[in-house]
């Protein structure tokens, strides 16, 4: 497990763009998982800027998202789609054949979760998968409890998940009760994992993940079995005194 303790918010930002931006450059047809949150804007930003300084092709690359919130179409501007759309994808040059983003208005949210398992496998799998870290643990929208097997899937948001989330809907009641998200089985099978997490509200979850018992009650903490997994921190995330 890598631990990389960055001076600041941008610094670590700086880094998990880096991590990104070697791989891409070491193989084109990389294959990412791009998640979504306000953690993620300088990341992007990063990306974007080195394809417009020519310092960087997505041309051959491929991408998913991680989740999706249930009953939002991808063209909602609050939907996680949207984001990565509006964040990255729209800001440098990949094939948008070479993109899925999770469907949260698909009539068939398990059809939808199996299509999207399709299409990974038909990938060959995600070389290099981004992640964050939600209050309670949570990676993707896998909650605390869902197991460390399980596929993409519709899970039940907590409420703490609700009110984190709530200035992009109005109240934590707007936000939708459900999701679709890649299963923690499925991100496990990642060649790579970046989890990215700064700000003092996420320190407690963070020394649980990377000190804690290995649970389901702790999702991130799932990630100490993988082979290649690094957790990229500024320092009020990686406070240890955190309650």
């Amino acid at each position: 497990m890598d631990v990389r303790v960055c001076p600041s918010a941008g610094a670590a930002a700086a880094d998990a763009a880096g991590r990104i931006a070697r791989r891409l450059r070491a193989n084109p047809r990389l294959v990412l998982g791009l998640a979504s949150g306000d953690t993620f804007v300088p990341v992007y930003a990063r990306l974007a800027e080195r394809h417009g300084a020519g310092e960087l092709s997505f041309a051959r690359a491929s991408a998913f998202d991680l989740d999706e919130y249930l009953g939002l179409p991808v063209s909602d501007p609050r939907s996680c789609a949207h984001f990565i759309r509006a964040n990255l994808l729209a800001r440098v040059d990949i094939d948008a054949a070479n993109v899925a983003l999770l469907d949260g208005a698909a009539r068939d949210p398990g059809a939808e979760a199996a299509r999207f398992e399709r299409l990974i496998a038909a990938k060959g799998g995600i070389d290099v998968l981004l992640l964050g870290i939600g209050r309670n643990g949570h990676i993707a929208f896998n909650e605390p409890g869902s197991a460390f097997a399980s596929r993409t899937h519709v899970v039940r948001l907590a409420a703490e998940t609700r009110a984190a989330n709530a200035r992009h809907f109005g109240t934590a009641a707007d936000v939708p009760a459900e999701a679709i998200t890649m299963g923690t089985g499925t991100i496990l099978e990642a060649r790579e994992i970046v989890l990215l997490a700064t700000g003092a509200a996420k320190a407690a979850a963070v020394r649980r993940a990377l000190s804690g018992p290995v649970s389901p009650d702790c999702p991130a903490s799932a990630l100490r079995g993988h082979a290649n997994a690094a957790f990229v921190l500024d320092r009020s995330a990686a406070d240890a005194t955190a309650g």
